[in-house]
């Protein structure tokens, strides 16, 4: 694009995910299933992937609005065992490692696999093969005084650092990776937590500066953002979406 592209493009275009093919990896419930609601309304063909047999209900109403939408059960998941640290056995932290950081390396390999086989899509107005987003956390940077999450944090961790190391990678490759890193969200999993430890309640409200926790419509447009051409010139970055937690708070 010329230093004068911006008379000519269009912003919107440039957000648009029409004729796109996206693959979410535990996309039955949560943070998966809004995100695909995301993209069906930006333009984009869903397939949803997830250790679960069945959807969540919502996922009818999701075939309503998207073109073409598939759901498919794999064996993998996103999981945040709370345990203290020494009481964490081997088998518990190699399970939280394989499901959440090499369940994503895995699934980014057969994703990039297939991306690089693909005919470029400059010609048809795309300036990459792909985009990968990558869910890390706001746990790959700070603790939590009030959960017992090692193998968590240390998982989340090494998303972060492997989004970094694939957006150099794969760049010559015209592949583009970017992660999202939330803090506290409201989903299905945290709404179970929320009923049997209400006292955390508390700290999940008032410890980001924002002083609410966020929630799903919060990292939609984030993901649009990053899968679509708007994001073209972006790599190995993450988007921490936190209500400020990140920045720290005023003591």
């Amino acid at each position: 694009m010329g230093e004068n592209a911006y008379l000519t493009t269009s912003i919107f275009e440039r957000l648009s995910l029409r004729g796109q093919v996206v693959v979410i990896t535990g996309g039955a419930r949560g943070i998966g299933l809004a995100l695909a609601f995301a993209i069906a309304e930006a333009g984009g063909r869903v397939a949803l992937v997830d250790a679960s047999p069945n959807p969540h209900e919502h996922y009818a109403l999701l075939k309503e609005k998207c073109a073409r939408v598939e759901f498919y059960q794999i064996t993998a998941a996103g999981i945040c065992p709370d345990q203290r640290f020494l009481d964490r056995s081997p088998e518990g932290v190699k399970k939280c490692l394989e499901i959440n950081s090499l369940g994503t390396y895995y699934s980014a390999q057969l994703a990039v696999e297939h991306m690089i086989r693909n005919p470029s899509k400059e010609g048809e107005g795309r300036s990459s093969k792909g985009s990968i987003i990558m869910i890390a956390s706001i746990a790959a940077h700070q603790a939590s005084k009030d959960q017992f999450t090692s193998d968590y944090c240390m998982s989340k961790g090494a998303v972060l650092s492997l989004t970094k190391q694939l957006g150099v990678e794969l760049a010559e490759h015209h592949v583009r990776v970017n992660c999202l890193s939330p803090g506290y969200m409201r989903t299905n999993l945290t709404d179970v937590l929320l009923k049997a430890r209400p006292a955390l309640r508390t700290p999940f409200n008032e410890q980001p500066p924002m002083k609410r926790m966020g929630d799903c419509t919060d990292l939609m447009t984030a993901a649009v953002f990053l899968l679509s051409e708007a994001s073209a010139y972006m790599t190995g970055a993450e988007m921490l979406i936190t209500g400020g937690m990140h920045a720290g708070r005023i003591v």
